[in-house]
């Protein structure tokens, strides 16, 4: 699903970023220029961001259990 229509980021490139290093709304602007137009899409992304980085702690922790 698009998250951003302005420059065609979608939800998977997020979870790219996310599995890439990024952890923040900001890290996302800078790889991928999310937000940089409208900004409408910020408050999405943020949602899915969340959900991608609570999934890595989950499996960090389970790695560790």
């Amino acid at each position: 699903m698009y998250v951003c229509i302005c420059k065609g980021i979608t939800e998977q490139d997020i979870k790219n970023s996310v599995v890439e290093g990024a952890a923040s709304v900001r890290d996302l602007y800078r790889e991928l220029a999310l937000g940089s137009q409208c900004g409408k899409c910020v408050s999405f992304a943020q949602q899915v961001l969340g959900n991608e980085l609570a999934k890595c702690a989950f499996y960090d922790a389970a790695a560790v259990a």
